[in-house]
């Protein structure tokens, strides 16, 4: 939540307004959010005697029942609206259909809404906090790994508008976020490991500790669920509390000097210059998690080639991936949506390529300049190394699912606007050059007329948000 302090001071000709936000919210690891023994949720309802929850439908089917007890249980009224958030119901009318029953319910102004779900559910339903009453309270229950990990970080709220990724949204911080990794329990093994890639990329770059527990534990982290399956060794459950702990505390301290995002070089955003086509490209999208990872491994070989990582630490990354089960290359790959990617990035990142890369592990590098044909060198090395991996670098279970919220095909309209987008820019192959992110030479368009356009970091649809299938990805 936030308050805001500010004075207004008379002028020669008129007035000046000077004002500070401030914003404060807490976060809670706790397991077992929902047992009646853990009075911590329900104490934010006390004031109340009710409560409107807002849950994805699938996560209602495993745990209705038990969030309904809890609350009864704490002589607190439930009213649950159920939804089922895709990235293609990331919508307007879904964004509707919660304001509508937040009308219903009658919330007050500070009546705060709990929502439960993955990264889609708490974008939208976020967003409709942040615009009822301009301003609404809400809580935060993610139940998944890119939920927990990565959206739950972000005080980032929206949804999509016609073919624009999160074209509508806000900027607005829930009262409390309650951490419960119980939930991985039941969380299918292929999302287990999509969000195991939320952790990579953050180590990677910015915490070498959580990296080296990663590569220690890896198969048994995501055998076990991060150790909260039945059966699941002590010692794994410690590495696992240690490394989602100290994973968020990371990503918060990268995260909080910039909540408006009005910094662009962002560390946490190591496999995100890419992904956004890896994710578009494929009939059926890949996960979110898979479409970094494709990106955060061709980096690791860009940044080895510029001498940034080492050899070692270069196949240290790789084989990490790989043990993950996680994509480290795709047939559709090459040096066209390699081009295209870059292109369409520059938009969104004002003019410059800002491509996060490991410097060495641990760290990071921003890269700005750089030739094309340096970019294209990387990737035809990069498909050669992918040869002496199982499946050629590709991964396992990437594709969406219905453990997805439903997915089941690409969205035609994402990709065309993404691919439009990266044909304005001009085509970068040839002997084009990227000097501070601006494309040089090979460019077949001019850029005068799309440098009025990046203004607002985009064309044609291309956001930030492309670069999520699953769980609001978060770059």
């Amino acid at each position: 939540m936030s308050d805001l302090t500010a004075t207004v001071n008379e002028t020669k000709n008129g007035f000046h307004v000077e004002g500070y936000e401030k914003i404060s919210y807490d976060f809670t690891f706790l397991d077992g959010v929902f047992n009646p023994e853990n009075p911590q949720l329900a104490e934010c309802y006390t004031r109340w005697g009710r409560v409107l929850a807002v849950t994805d439908l699938n996560v209602y089917n495993v745990y209705g029942e038990q969030i309904e007890r809890y609350f009864e249980h704490h002589g607190i009224e439930l009213k649950v609206h159920k939804t089922k958030i895709g990235e293609k119901a990331k919508t307007i009318p879904t964004f509707l259909s919660i304001v509508d029953s937040m009308t219903e319910f009658g919330i007050y102004r500070k009546e705060p809404v709990l929502v439960v779900g993955g990264g889609l559910v708490t974008d939208v339903a976020g967003f409709a906090c942040a615009a009822y009453r301009r301003n609404t309270n809400f809580i935060r229950v993610p139940t998944t790994v890119i939920g927990l990990i990565d959206a739950s970080v972000s005080i980032k709220v929206a949804v999509n508008y016609g073919n624009y990724k999160n074209r509508l949204g806000a900027y607005h911080a829930p009262m409390h976020t309650f951490l419960d990794f119980t939930f991985l329990r039941t969380l299918p093994t292929a999302q287990i490991r999509n969000g195991f890639a939320e952790l990579i990329k953050i180590s990677t770059c910015s915490h070498l500790d959580t990296f080296n527990l990663l590569d220690k534990y890896c198969e048994q982290l995501i055998e076990t669920g991060f150790g909260r399956t039945d059966g699941a060794p002590k010692e794994v459950r410690e590495a696992a509390d240690k490394i989602n702990k100290e994973g968020i505390h990371e990503m918060l301290k990268l995260e909080t000097p910039n909540l408006h995002e009005i910094g662009l070089d962002r560390v946490i955003a190591y496999g995100h210059t890419w992904s956004p086509m890896h994710e578009l490209v494929p009939e059926t999208p890949l996960r979110h998690g898979h479409a970094i990872s494709i990106d955060m491994a061709y980096s690791a070989t860009l940044a080895n080639n510029r001498k940034l990582i080492s050899d070692e630490e270069h196949r240290r990354i790789l084989n990490l991936f790989s043990r993950a089960g996680l994509s480290m290359d795709h047939p559709q790959f090459d040096e066209d949506i390699l081009d295209k990617g870059t292109a369409a990035i520059l938009k969104t990142r004002d003019g410059k390529l800002r491509a996060a890369v490991p410097n060495p592990i641990g760290s990071c590098t921003f890269i700005n300049d750089i030739e094309v044909s340096e970019l294209n060198d990387a990737l035809r090395r990069h498909k050669k190394l992918m040869k002496e991996y199982p499946r050629n670098g590709e991964g396992l279970e990437a594709y969406v699912d219905a453990s997805d919220t439903g997915y089941t095909d690409n969205n035609k309209h994402e990709v065309q606007a993404l691919e439009k987008a990266a044909e304005e820019a001009g085509s970068l192959n040839g002997n084009g050059h990227i000097h501070g992110g601006r494309a040089e030479n090979g460019v077949s368009n001019g850029t005068n007329d799309i440098k009025k356009k990046m203004a607002n970091g985009s064309v044609n649809g291309l956001t930030n948000g492309t670069n999520g299938f699953t769980n609001g990805a978060r770059a």
